[in-house]
């Protein structure tokens, strides 16, 4: 059974750090039932650094997938 409550969670605190470090610029933050992971594409473009620097801030494991149709897209296995 899928735990809602906890990805809603998940994805307030997600879009908490994205807001604080880079200010407003989620473009899509949504749950992948298929995968079991959230996904989340900004609508910049990060270097591999700055992606590197951002997954060091949340509190789950974050994977850099690249760059998606808007912007640089992360995934966040649950």
């Amino acid at each position: 059974m899928t735990d809602y409550d906890s990805i809603w969670r998940t994805q307030d605190e997600i879009r908490t750090v994205v807001n604080a470090v880079l200010g407003e610029c989620i473009w899509d933050l949504r749950y992948n039932d298929r995968r079991m992971a959230i996904e989340l594409e900004l609508s910049v473009t990060l270097d591999d650094k700055q992606a590197s620097d951002l997954c060091c801030q949340f509190s789950l494991p974050a994977d850099h997938e690249g760059v998606g149709s808007k912007g640089s897209k992360f995934t966040f296995y649950l």
